[in-house]
């Protein structure tokens, strides 16, 4: 009898580790992966500098200066992705603050070096509690909506926020390695943190969009990223963000690509994500030359009685087309290089006393282009000419000509063939 008490056990064996392995290998299935381990293949820098991301064993790390994100290439509508992460803040107990950015936009909401969309944060070392001592964000895995994006959380945010906090504390801390799984289906998003389902939020929009690692003031490394597609729900297109249209950075925390006299340059301070001038130097223009070309300029006047700003398009020695804006009279107009306005406009909707602004400009101008100009002010189309000269030379320089104390943000250009 002792054989076959020795069979059955050995058969037993068998038949508890098939499964095992089984499980090991399925549960990859659909998975592939985010990131090579070498480069940035597949992955987008909206709006840091060319060394705030980089890769190194296998990871990618982030810096966290200047604020932005990195992003993917493509979209996702619903998935399961797995990354594992960690903070490195500069001394002990440190804040470290990153993030995930789910469903999100192409390039940053206005003003702000963040897109829209939801996050799910990656920090460390940070607790906050509103008045009556209640916990109101956790460094243990929270899910928000952010800059226009909308969610419900699974509980009830005490401060009344659409924000989900974690049930359970399963995060680790600075220098160590967490595992995150972020499950996003039909506008449901969910975060298990180490294994341990903590955080949800449901009815989010959009729902399809980007993903992006965040750079946020200090070191995150990020590994073992991997995706698995899931079938679509078909979301409707006002719940699908902004498709990538080719926009660049032309200022990405420092005056790295701009020009200006060294007096002229005190003037303009870098600050994060704001480029701030103080009202007393000259003009700050891109050393590139441009062509036909689609801009976005964030811009904010920070204080009361502001003093009018111009931005020129096409600048060179042969002229400019200048788009002026005089916040007292509430007045924007168009002059080009002739000296004669194309545009006049009153009452355009400029946001002042430190609110920001985004203007969309659109410059074409050539024989075999054909001859256009759009000028779009917070969503508002301020001006649009077809079939006019606008007598710029073929490339010129974007020129910030503030006359007083101004903030600039997110300079982009997509340019056109």
């Amino acid at each position: 009898m002792k054989p076959l008490r020795w069979t059955a056990a050995l058969l037993l064996a068998l038949a508890v580790a098939v499964p095992a392995l089984t499980d090991d290998k399925t549960k990859d299935a659909g998975f592939v992966p985010m990131f090579n381990g070498k480069d940035l293949a597949g992955w987008v820098n909206v709006n840091c500098a060319p060394d705030t991301f980089f890769v190194k064993d296998n990871e990618i790390i982030t810096t966290g200066k200047p604020t932005g994100y990195l992003r993917t290439e493509k979209q996702y509508e619903n998935f399961i992705a797995e990354f594992d992460w960690m903070h490195v803040p500069p001394e002990p107990g440190a804040v470290g603050n990153s993030g995930f950015f789910v469903w999100a936009d192409p390039i940053p909401a206005v003003g702000t070096g963040y897109t829209r969309g939801i996050e799910v944060q990656v920090l460390v070392n940070l607790t906050y509690k509103n008045k009556k001592g209640e916990i109101t964000a956790t460094s243990q895995g929270d899910l928000f909506s952010i800059h226009g994006a909308t969610c419900v959380p699974e509980r009830p945010h005490p401060d009344g926020w659409a924000r989900c906090l974690p049930s359970e504390n399963h995060a680790k801390g600075e220098k160590e390695w967490n595992h995150y799984r972020v499950e996003g289906y039909h506008g449901r998003i969910t975060l298990a943190v180490n294994g341990h389902v903590v955080s949800g939020v449901s009815k989010c929009n959009p729902r399809k969009g980007y993903l992006a690692l965040e750079s946020e003031g200090s070191e995150c490394h990020f590994k073992n990223l991997k995706i698995k597609e899931l079938p679509s729900t078909d979301p409707k297109k006002e719940e699908i963000a902004d498709e990538a249209q080719g926009h660049r950075p032309l200022y990405f925390g420092d005056l790295n690509g701009w020009k200006a006299d060294d007096e002229a340059k005190t003037h303009w301070q870098p600050k994060d994500t704001v480029l701030h001038y103080d009202g007393k130097g000259g003009p700050l223009a891109t050393e590139k030359e441009i062509g036909n070309a689609e801009y976005v300029v964030d811009f904010r006047f920070p204080v009361k009685n502001a003093k009018p700003c111009t931005l020129c398009f096409r600048a060179n020695d042969k002229g400019k087309l200048k788009a002026y804006f005089d916040p007292l009279l509430g007045t924007y107009s168009v002059e080009k290089p002739t000296g004669k306005f194309s545009t006049s406009v009153k009452d355009p909707n400029v946001k002042t006393s430190g609110q920001w602004n985004r203007l969309v400009v659109t410059v074409k101008d050539g024989r075999e282009v054909g001859r256009d100009l759009t000028v779009t002010l917070n969503g508002k189309e301020l001006g649009h000419e077809r079939g006019v000269s606008l007598g710029l030379a073929e490339k010129g320089r974007l020129v910030l000509e503030p006359e007083g104390e101004m903030d600039f943000a997110n300079l982009f250009v997509r340019e056109l063939k």
